[in-house]
């Protein structure tokens, strides 16, 4: 799936303290079409997000290209959250690719006659994904029974996708349907899940 990340012209210290924006806390929503945010050591603000969430048959721009759409998904949301922020420009983009799983769920697997050790499917949160993999990969190894080997990715297996064009189309359905749940939550004061939502959560195997 593609992840993608666009940044704004550098903010003047006025329209910082206008957002309330004046540390380097790091931002994200809760949306299920979920964005986040970061201020750079320049006074930019960073935000990724998903976009175009799927390209058919799995494929991607080697350059790293954004979709147009994408930009102005970022920039919108960007405007959503902050209105003072409505004439500032994004100045770069790119996007690249992360592995997703058919079950939504990073696995971590050793295999002690062949040596090979698998781990991966981060769904985006690989940063903080490679630090417990590897140490959790270290106890394998190590034939250790700890609290790491016991977690419930160890040996964990998901089924493979769906063949094409089955697999761009629920993709496509899928986060559809996540961006009209979100706006339905955020034209309501409701703290509930829409149905919407928790009908694409089971659809697509996410927990």
């Amino acid at each position: 799936m593609n992840s993608s990340m666009a940044i704004t012209e550098p903010l003047t210290e006025a329209q910082l303290e206008a957002i309330g924006w004046q540390t380097g806390v790091l931002l994200g929503d809760v949306a299920h079409a979920f964005t986040y945010m970061q201020r750079t050591a320049d006074n930019r603000i960073a935000i990724g997000g998903r976009g175009k969430a799927y390209n058919f048959a799995s494929s991607f721009d080697k350059d790293g290209s954004t979709a147009q759409k994408t930009i102005q998904q970022l920039s919108g949301r960007i405007r959503q959250l902050f209105p003072v922020l409505k004439n500032v420009q994004l100045e770069h983009s790119w996007t690249g690719v992360l592995g997703v799983p058919r079950d939504w769920s990073a696995a971590v697997s050793y295999d002690r006659e062949t040596g090979v050790v698998k781990a991966g499917g981060y769904v985006g949160h690989g940063l903080a994904g490679t630090n417990l993999a590897a140490r959790t990969v270290r106890d394998l190894v190590l034939q250790q029974d700890t609290e790491l080997t016991r977690l419930p990715w160890v040996d964990r297996y998901a089924r493979n996708w769906e063949i094409e064009p089955i697999r761009w189309i629920g993709a496509s359905a899928l986060y559809s349907v996540y961006r009209f749940a979100d706006r339905r939550e955020y034209a309501s004061s409701s703290p509930k899940t829409h149905w919407s939502a928790r009908l694409a959560n089971l659809l697509s195997g996410r927990d």
